[in-house]
């Protein structure tokens, strides 16, 4: 072992089997290296915390890579924050790496892998939850990771850039309130997600202090996707008092809530008020225009790639949570309930 306990390229060599030009042939990504020896050499690198070694900066050089993992790459709300990174990542002379994992574990741990072997400055992960074992392999290669809206709050020392999804929540059901809505229910996320516990907690704060008594029954969760909230909402209008309106966790689910109000015989917003979150470009073309919570997607991804780039240039961050304002916008899927 080399200095401090740390692996060097010729302890990874030994194990795996292979020269030393091999070990460093994987770790600058050459391509004439066999995919078996390969996919061994990684799993080395990974498992003994090889750190490599950082090449000097230098002003203008612009051949780093920058990764990116996120969930998945079929949704405007990935897409957004993607085009925030993309912007400050090529302004900087950098190149932008994206892998989508979609939740599955061996992908994730694939993706570790190859973003050894590539060297890359740092990561930015998107909705993904960093396990305890994740942290501790990029600690060990003291790969700098920032993490975007996590599924559950991030230790301390991880920077983290997320919405103020609590004051969002709250101005949607105060909107509605504010309306003259005393029956108004919410479709949350997943419930273990922590933008979903925020959001329900910001309707239930302003439940609250309207002097409006929770019903547990006007609460639900399912999938951020159309399906999830054609299911909710399905429910929430065949109940024998049903609401008079509906916060929805995000525009997806609300596009959903819209079918279910159809199905259902009525209408929007004269039986049903409905509230959106996130403001994606398809919430003002629907039929009402929708009424949603606007979340800086664009900006969290500028946040996040200017955070990571701090960290790597050496400078001192003054906190390592950064959360961007969330603002009502008002359209025609909200108005004052009629009279039953």
């Amino acid at each position: 072992m080399a200095v401090n306990g740390r692996p060097t390229m010729a302890d990874i060599a030994r194990e795996a089997n292979v020269a030393v030009s091999t070990v460093s042939k994987v770790l600058n990504g050459h391509t004439d290296v066999s995919a078996a020896t390969r996919r061994t050499v990684e799993r080395l690198l990974v498992e003994r915390g090889y750190q490599r070694p950082r090449a000097v900066r230098r002003p203008g050089r612009g051949s780093e890579l920058i990764d990116l993992v996120i969930n998945d790459l079929d949704s405007v709300w990935g897409l957004s924050i993607l085009s925030g990174v993309e912007e400050v990542v090529e302004a900087a002379g950098h190149a932008l790496v994206v892998s989508a994992v979609h939740n599955r574990q061996s992908l994730t741990r694939r993706w570790l892998e190859s973003l050894l072997a590539r060297g890359s400055l740092g990561a930015i992960l998107v909705l993904s939850e960093l396990t305890e074992r994740q942290r501790a392999d990029l600690a060990r290669r003291g790969l700098p990771v920032v993490v975007v809206d996590g599924v559950s709050t991030p230790p301390p020392d991880v920077p983290s850039i997320g919405a103020t999804n609590f004051a969002g929540g709250y101005a949607a059901a105060e909107h509605l309130i504010a309306l003259g809505h005393r029956r108004l229910a919410a479709i949350g996320g997943p419930e273990q997600l922590q933008c979903t516990r925020a959001r329900i907690a910001g309707y239930r704060a302003a439940l609250e202090t309207a002097g409006l008594a929770l019903d547990p029954h006007l609460v639900r969760y399912d999938t951020f996707y159309h399906e999830g909230g054609l299911r909710a909402a399905t429910a929430l209008l065949a109940a024998q008092d049903p609401p008079t309106a509906i916060l929805a966790g995000n525009d997806q689910q609300a596009t959903g809530v819209y079918e279910a109000v159809r199905r259902a015989g009525r209408s929007i917003p004269d039986e049903v008020s409905v509230v959106g979150f996130d403001d994606l470009n398809f919430a003002e073309w629907t039929a009402p225009p929708l009424t949603t919570v606007r979340q800086p997607l664009f900006e969290m991804g500028v946040a996040a790639a200017r955070t990571l780039l701090r960290i790597v240039n050496g400078e001192r961050l003054e906190s390592t949570r950064i959360e961007l304002a969330t603002h009502l916008i008002v359209r025609g899927s909200t108005a004052p309930p009629a009279r039953r």
